[in-house]
């Protein structure tokens, strides 16, 4: 007998291979800070180029790069990035070594972050922020058994990472390095690394940074500026204070897309660094809390798909970027509020930066390729892991 209900009749719907919220969230920011760098940027690539469209264009290309590098980890699965995990390291810190020579290394102000390619200035330390989360993602779930020894779980990692941050700060980019150690320390924590390990490099970790910022007359004066930033407006604090200032005359509603001040020669970097002040002043508090939400969002899918991956690195690289957009997202945020003195970092997929939007773009589509995994690694006991089939005794009747 044929049972012809409904319920039998229509087949099931196969569910997404990845997380669609999350692709929607990364989308959205892109396409809308595609407007917002040109709002931003407009009048300044019309005196500099003679054309009011030659960031967004570029935006655009990057965009363009960018969807090609998401579509590739979601065709091919992101366990396959495990076997390149090393090799793009060496990669990776070849260039942060390359982009410090001189006539390959392109200067801008006063730092040496950008190799030329013509249409795109890349900057080696956007590829390496993503390439340090799939080492670490790959070496810690191979050694997820002994990460709690210091010789094995904790001191190559640190090494690895410090080699990296200490290149960034020749090139004068202590902001990337400061999100490098973040990502380190929440996967080496997620990972089980000794909690004693973590907190004393943390306590060795501050008085370094201090002593980085206190040599170093320019960061001495961006952290004078921090603390008293009205005091310096003349200096240092210019770019703050135009950003305060612009925030404020944002007010609830903001002054209407295109209608912002500080972008007409009074705030440098509008459209890179400090995009997040002028989408405050053009579209007031409501834009900034839409803002917050989509990165909320985004984190919220992100620890989602490592929570429910099936297997270790899976698990591991989710978090870790993860963890990369949402804390280079709060630094910038921190610096455009002035809670944080100024930084070089671009707002994820939001900011002018095609280095920057390329490689998000593509570490989200890793993240992508790990949110259609289901097993939920993390969340598994340990006894739910069964390491041989049990022994059983078979009696003979007597």
């Amino acid at each position: 007998m044929i049972d012809a209900s409904p319920q039998a009749s229509t087949p099931r719907r196969a569910p997404l291979p990845f997380d669609w919220l999350l692709l929607l969230v990364v989308l959205v920011l892109a396409a809308g800070g595609a407007v917002m760098v040109y709002s931003a940027s407009a009048l300044t690539a019309l005196r500099q180029h003679q054309d009011e469209f030659y960031f967004l264009s570029r935006q655009g290309v990057a965009f363009a790069i960018g969807l090609v590098a998401m579509l590739v980890p979601l065709k091919l699965g992101y366990r396959r990035l495990a076997a390149w995990a090393y090799p793009l390291l060496a990669l990776s810190l070849l260039l942060l070594v390359v982009v410090l020579i001189p006539g390959i290394g392109r200067m801008a102000g006063g730092a040496r972050r950008w190799i030329p390619l013509g249409f795109v200035n890349f900057q080696p330390a956007e590829l390496a922020k993503v390439v340090l989360v799939l080492y670490l993602a790959h070496s810690l779930a191979r050694k997820r058994e002994k990460v709690k020894l210091f010789s094995i779980g904790f001191l190559p990692h640190l090494i690895i990472t410090g080699a990296m941050v200490v290149l960034c700060l020749f090139e004068r980019d202590m902001g990337t390095g400061v999100i490098m150690l973040l990502v380190l320390f929440t996967m080496l924590f997620a990972a089980g690394a000794r909690l004693s390990y973590l907190v004393g490099a943390i306590l060795v970790a501050i008085p370094v940074g201090w002593r980085l910022v206190a040599s170093t007359p320019y960061r001495k004066e961006r952290w004078l500026a921090y603390l008293d930033p009205w005091g310096h407006r003349d200096g240092a604090g210019f770019q703050l204070v135009e950003s305060l200032l612009g925030i404020g005359n944002g007010g609830w509603l903001g002054q209407g897309l295109g209608q912002g001040k500080g972008k007409l020669g009074y705030l440098p970097a509008a459209h890179t660094d400090f995009i997040a002040a002028v989408i405050a002043e053009e579209a007031g508090l409501v834009g900034i809390a839409a803002l917050l939400l989509l990165f909320a969002v985004l984190v919220w899918r992100g620890l989602r798909a490592s929570r429910n991956a099936a297997e270790p690195f899976g698990a591991y690289l989710a978090l870790g970027l993860t963890t990369l957009f949402g804390a280079q997202c709060l630094v910038n945020l921190s610096v455009v509020f002035g809670l944080l003195p100024t930084k070089g970092l671009t707002l994820p997929f939001v900011s002018y930066g095609g280095s920057s939007l390329m490689t998000l773009m593509g570490a989200a589509g890793v993240l992508l390729s790990v949110s259609g995994d289901r097993g939920g690694f993390l969340t598994r006991g340990v006894q739910a892991v069964r390491v041989a089939p049990p022994t059983r005794t078979v009696g003979v009747a007597s």
